[in-house]
């Protein structure tokens, strides 16, 4: 007599459930695990903007806990409408940023260059290289303030032996500006040396040896191979430098105090959003000049990461 044959176990649903998740998870598993901190970073990101944002939509002022009223884009009104302060900071701003970065990509690329090659003695070149990076700005200005004060400071004193009177450095109206320029191309060039060096330590030494057996130059083996070759390099240092140049404050304040100074010589954005908060309670003007400074960052990121793309393509 034939038996029947027995259907197949099936197996539990739940087991079958749970196959298919840890399948899942096995091939997201690189998304898993950043989660957290991603979710974490958003919302640390996330509430401080959209609480910015709105309160530049309010008359908000005197204190954080005083009643506010809607005013929708009044502040965009005026802010942008401000020729007296709010220009002029963001020219001031745009001046330092260019006018530092520039002079940092010259000498950190020169200065890189200098050190491509192995010589006696380079850790030690390096290490005094990188000094300015080890103090925090704050105590840079302080040092630097001491260094230009136009009584006791040891620049014009080293003025006076070459026969050059006292100049007003820190002090001057005109001549403030180009000061803390000059003190934060000092503290920030080796971060640019830095960043160029690892990209020239990472070059083929092929291209250079081909131009110079076919009788290239040293400038032009440096400008049409070596510059292309490093170019998306560079383009990571004007990233990096340009946005910390763009929201510097701290060296600003430790120099120059509240407003930028008596005539608002260096009040950047910061400065100037900065004094807004804490000096006038004008929350929600100052709301609004963050937010439109954001904006500024997003653009100039957005601008130099496609640059970035282009030159790697």
């Amino acid at each position: 007599m034939a038996v029947a044959a027995l259907p197949p176990k099936r197996a539990p649903q739940k087991q079958n459930a749970w196959k298919a998740y840890s399948d899942w998870a096995n091939e997201h598993r690189k998304w898993l695990f950043a989660a957290p901190a991603m979710i974490f970073v958003a919302v640390l990101i996330a509430f401080p903007l959209g609480w910015t944002l709105y309160l530049s939509l309010t008359d908000a002022s005197g204190s954080v806990r005083a009643k506010s009223e809607f005013i929708g884009l009044e502040n965009y009104a005026d802010v942008l409408t401000d020729t007296d302060r709010f220009w002029p900071a963001v020219l001031r701003t745009f001046v330092f940023t260019a006018v530092a970065l520039t002079v940092q990509l010259v000498l950190g690329m020169a200065i890189a260059l200098l050190l491509w090659r192995p010589f006696k003695g380079e850790k030690w070149v390096r290490v005094a290289i990188l000094l300015p990076l080890v103090a925090t700005p704050v105590a840079v200005g302080m040092m630097w303030r001491l260094i230009f004060d136009p009584n006791i400071g040891f620049a014009n004193q080293l003025l006076g032996f070459v026969g050059i009177g006292p100049q007003p450095w820190l002090s001057g109206q005109y001549s403030a500006l180009p000061t803390v320029i000059f003190i934060d191309i000092w503290q920030w060039t080796p971060m640019v040396v830095i960043i160029l060096l690892a990209g020239l330590t990472s070059l083929s030494d092929e291209p250079d040896e081909a131009a110079r057996i076919d009788g290239a130059t040293a400038w032009q083996r440096f400008r049409f191979i070596t510059v292309p070759l490093l170019m998306p390099t560079i383009i990571v240092a004007i990233l990096l430098r340009s946005i910390d140049a763009l929201k510097t404050f701290d060296l600003l304040y430790a120099t120059k105090g509240r407003g930028g100074g008596s005539f608002h010589e260096v009040e950047t954005l910061n400065v100037y959003a900065y004094g807004l908060s804490f000096d006038y309670n004008d929350y929600g003007v100052s709301s609004t000049v963050l937010i439109i400074f954001f904006l500024i960052i997003v653009a100039v990121m957005f601008v130099l990461t496609r640059r970035r793309k282009e030159v790697q393509k």
